[in-house]
Parts: C-alpha cells; structure tokens; sequence
C-alpha cells in the first residue's frame, strides 16, 4: 500500500515551501534598509552640515538598533528634547522615557557625548611655524641630517605657515630619488595645504640643494 502512493506521488513526497517565501517568491528586504545606505552615501558625499539634526541623529542610532527603521526614534527624540547635541547631553534617565530608547541607544548617544567633550578639552597639537628660511633648515635639520638615503620631502603649511604635515614622499638610493609632481598636489589638496616647501637631500655632503617654497592656488 505505501508502495502504490509513493508510486502515484511520482516516488517521492510533495517539500513545503521555505517560510519566508510566499507563492515562491522571498519576502523583499525591508524598506529601511535602502535607506540608511542611501543616508550615509549623503553624509560621505555632503558632510554632516547637509543633514538636519533628525538624520545626523538617525546615523548614530544606526549603530544600536541594527532591524528597525529608527527614523520615528530619531524624530521623536528631537521633538521631546529639542536638537541633536541636546538629545547627546539628555541624562540617561530623560532618554528612557523615550519610547524606543534602550541601553544600546543611550551606550551609543553618550560616547559622542564623551567624544566630543574630548576634542573640545584637549590640547590642540602645537604646530612649528617656518617663516623663515633659518627655520625651515632648522627643522630639515633635526629631521633628516643623518638619513642614509635620499629623501624627497614636503612641508606642508596653512596661511600662517604653520607646519600641518612633514612627510617623505620619495625615499631613493645615495644620489637618487624619484619625484611625482602630480602626487606633490594630490597630497596638498588632500591635506588642505595653503603652500608646500619642496626638500630635496644629498647624504653624502649632508647637505639640501633644493628647498623651495609654492603656493596652493
């Protein structure tokens, strides 16, 4: 008898379907998803100042609720406490009477808190000033009067000819090294440079023969 409805099955019984498909097809990903990335594209693309203080915040809440859209959250947030570094100071007791909030939240809402007090309590790195050629030969000096090898270095200066970056582009041989003038500006702009001075190394007489100052128009 078992023999006879296998064969009238076709010799093997009927699978159910998956349960997340319906009719054969799987359930489409929830909307939100396509949002977030869509958010962040914005915020890599425009910077924070483009978003209003409900999407910054939306950003943040991200990190702690990971299946939702946090959207309503981050609203009502603004809405009960007034702005985004207002929603980032509320004490943790305040946040819990917000719908929504849990631990993850306030975790993630008071670590900006803690870092952005960091960077406005700490001390902002002191950067040398070479205005002047003696300074300049002064700071190549102590950093690379005793290198081996040929460097192609920049200096990179804001307006006030404050030192933002010294680095070593180019390292060579004892009488040789390469320069890119195309890297010189890519580096430049990256770093925001208002001018850079160019220094060139020769070990074996200790001594710069190219140093020279271009602006970054």
């Amino acid at each position: 008898m078992a023999r006879n409805r296998a064969g009238r099955n076709g010799g093997a019984d009927p699978q159910p379907e998956p349960p997340d498909a319906v009719g054969g097809l799987e359930e489409p990903a929830p909307h939100f998803l396509g949002h977030r990335e869509r958010l962040r594209e914005r915020f890599r693309q425009a910077g924070g100042e483009a978003l209003p203080d409900y999407e910054l915040l939306e950003l943040v809440l991200f990190r702690a609720v990971t299946r939702a859209d946090v959207k309503p959250l981050a609203k009502a947030l603004i809405d009960r406490f007034g702005s985004f570094g207002e929603v980032v100071a509320a004490p943790p007791g305040r946040l819990r009477e917000v719908k929504g909030v849990g631990e993850a939240v306030i975790t993630e809402l008071k670590l900006i808190g803690a870092a952005v007090e960091r960077v406005t309590r700490g001390k902002v790195r002191e950067r040398p000033v070479l205005s002047s050629w003696s300074a300049v030969i002064a700071h190549c000096r102590a950093a690379m009067a005793f290198a081996e090898q040929e460097q192609f270095r920049i200096l990179f200066l804001d307006k006030r000819n404050q030192l933002i970056l010294d680095e070593v582009q180019q390292r060579g041989t004892v009488d040789h090294t390469p320069v890119y003038p195309r890297e010189v500006v890519k580096r430049a702009l990256e770093v925001a440079a208002s001018a850079v001075i160019l220094v060139h190394n020769h070990p074996t007489v200790a001594f710069w023969d190219a140093v020279s100052r271009c602006d970054v128009s």
